[in-house]
């Protein structure tokens, strides 16, 4: 078996869990989400939204890009520098701890100023109770990132995406039967975050992840937070990218609009689900790989990965693209349909992101986190201009097609960028033809201009689609012969025999 093949199969086992524990997160978070919006009025529902934009925003800073550094630079530091591994993580919780703290008192004290900004009053007090989650939540981020770095997803999937939305959502359905005020959706927030930090804490110390000995190491941070600044100024820019919509629909618009636009906003960002999960062990595995010299093998991982992200992607876009309706019907009920047509250009846009591929954190991996920088600065320069020509006279769909165009300009400049220096690239004959496919299967049925009236009428044309391009997929055999090692290991592990399906991949292998 290939290198490629055995750095293809951790990825895969990585992501596998990843994803059980993203769904789990993402079931319990669109529940809460929906009990939320139709407890209170859209209005409120906005200024909740808002609340926690704000909030994340500052989550970026506090952290100083460590969430993404910490992954590659613990494996990196475990491989040629054990010894200082220890240091390494002290020195990194120090310094976020001390950070959030700085930023929590300046957005208490600015949440008057920041209010007046949106036109809503009642975002100051909001403020002043979220903004106490910040010191919780980036150490939440950061004790996860080191444990990624580790090449461990448990403290991810059991803190991050089922204890904490399962807390979240038993909080927010006891303000609803309890008929609490809306202010207390806000301590609700605060008291998950503090629970959640508190149990992972006291995990990563009973499995020794860290130690309450704590050492701060002047050179090393110096070393880590130089690393990390451009990083975090990604993760502003990204965050710029995914939530500059909604900031500034609530600047030319109203808290009402926002809470219609972020029914759509949410289901969009559900797409690159496959994606990010894949990313979790990404980044430590294929440091390896690039440490040894071996892109060839890195370059054949990626182009992989990426034909897999695409294929278990495309049902839930096309859902979503085909119906947007029936699909925000379903889930927020009937007062947020008129999002249909923004969910629709959200979709296409974070499907572009996905299909492309883990190009922003390939870029880190070969040490290149600058490039990120430098293309997502153009990515937001483009969001911005088009928010503010599109927003006043189209509201909700403007600022939509600002926000795929920010994710088309930046995945563009990724991708370059990754070639350029690597010559890796996505497209691999096997994955064009996919490509190809999907994209014909889909114009056609778009073209028909179904209306059906609830998702339980789509999932049927959903079905004979996805069988439709399963079939037309193995006739233009594009299948790898990663992708049957891939099958048989899984085969394996769950001690079965499926003998008809090994037939028919040897047929058009």
């Amino acid at each position: 078996m290939s290198e490629a093949s055995q750095a293809l199969q951790k990825i895969a086992k990585g992501t596998g869990i990843v994803f059980v524990g993203t769904i789990i997160s993402m079931f319990f978070g669109f529940l809460s989400r929906a009990i939320i919006a139709r407890y209170f009025s859209t209005a409120e529902y906005g200024v909740f939204n808002l609340a926690l934009t704000v909030l994340n925003i500052a989550l970026v800073i506090a952290t100083l890009g460590f969430q993404n550094a910490l992954p590659r630079e613990v494996a990196f530091y475990k491989e040629r520098e054990p010894s200082r591994v220890r240091d390494l993580i002290s020195t990194a919780l120090v310094i976020v701890a001390v950070n959030s703290l700085i930023w929590t008192a300046i957005l208490f004290l600015e949440a008057g100023n920041i209010s007046q900004v949106f036109k809503d009053a009642r975002l100051v007090y909001a403020l002043r109770i979220v903004v106490f989650a910040l010191p919780f939540w980036a150490l939440t981020f950061v004790i996860i990132s080191i444990s990624r770095g580790f090449g461990r997803v448990r403290e991810q999937v059991y803190f991050q995406n089922i204890l904490y939305p399962i807390l979240w959502l038993i909080l927010v359905l006891s303000l609803a039967i309890f008929n609490l005020p809306f202010a207390s959706i806000f301590y609700v927030y605060l008291l998950t975050q503090f629970l959640t930090f508190f149990a992972l804490f006291f995990e990563a110390y009973r499995i020794n992840l860290i130690k309450l000995n704590f050492s701060f190491d002047l050179k090393l941070g110096k070393k880590l937070v130089a690393f990390s600044l451009p990083l975090m100024f990604v993760g502003i820019l990204n965050f710029l990218m995914t939530w500059t919509d909604t900031l500034m629909l609530g600047y030319y618009k109203s808290s009402e609009v926002v809470g219609l636009y972020t029914a759509a906003s949410p289901l969009a960002r559900l797409i690159p689900i496959f994606l990010n999960s894949a990313g979790i062990l990404y980044a430590p595995i294929v440091t390896s790989l690039y440490a040894q010299g071996k892109i060839n093998e890195m370059k054949r991982t990626y182009q992989i990965l990426t034909k897999w992200i695409f294929l278990l992607t495309l049902p839930i876009f096309s859902v979503m693209f085909l119906f947007p309706e029936a699909t925000i019907l379903f889930i927020f009920g009937g007062k947020y349909v008129s999002a249909a047509s923004a969910l629709q250009i959200l979709a296409l846009g974070s499907m572009f992101h996905t299909f492309l591929g883990l190009n922003g954190l390939s870029l880190v991996v070969i040490g290149q986190p600058k490039l990120n920088m430098i293309g997502d600065t153009f990515a937001v320069i483009f969001n911005v201009v088009l928010n503010v020509l599109l927003i006043p006279k189209y509201g909700m769909i403007g600022a939509a097609v600002a926000t795929s165009v920010s994710y088309f300009v930046a995945n563009v400049f990724r991708s370059f960028w990754l070639y350029q220096r690597t010559r890796i690239h996505p497209f691999s004959w096997n994955y064009v033809k996919p490509l190809v496919i999907s994209f014909v299967l889909l114009g056609i049925i778009e073209s028909l201009h179904l209306k059906v009236p609830n998702i339980w009428y789509a999932i049927p044309i959903l079905i004979v689609f996805l069988v439709v391009y399963s079939f037309l997929v193995l006739l233009s055999r594009s299948i790898d012969k990663e992708d049957v090692e891939l099958f048989l290991t899984i085969e394996q592990k769950l001690g079965i025999d499926v003998e008809i399906i090994k037939k028919i991949l040897r047929r058009f292998i």
